[in-house]
């Protein structure tokens, strides 16, 4: 998977169990793309605190799905539903295939 993805929703799943600073930090250079600079000369810190800041966000992150695996689940279910809609695809119109797509649509939306 990508780092890009896997970071994200690492922040999206336990985004609330960091500090404050590390999920403003983790934010913005994540997911608003801003420099290590940038940050520093925003929040008045230096590049290196900043970064650590980020490291720990980061780490706690990873150990956080390491032990509930929550990030992976999520993306076995993803696949799962998506193979079953393109088998789902395949059958004949008809209105248990309606309802079986429509299904497929909501368990992905949820």
């Amino acid at each position: 998977m990508d780092d890009t993805l896997l970071r994200t929703l690492l922040f999206d799943f336990y985004g609330e169990t960091l500090t404050e600073k590390q999920r403003e930090y983790y934010d913005l250079h994540y997911n608003q793309d801003l420099s290590l600079q940038e940050i520093s000369e925003m929040c008045g810190a230096s590049r290196q605190a900043v970064w650590d800041v980020i490291r720990r966000g980061e780490q706690s992150l990873r150990e956080l799905e390491a032990k509930t695996g929550l990030v992976a689940r999520a993306l076995r279910r993803r696949e799962t539903v998506s193979a079953i809609a393109a088998a789902a695809e395949k059958l004949p119109e008809s209105p248990e295939r309606a309802a079986i797509l429509s299904g497929l649509r909501e368990l992905s939306e949820g």
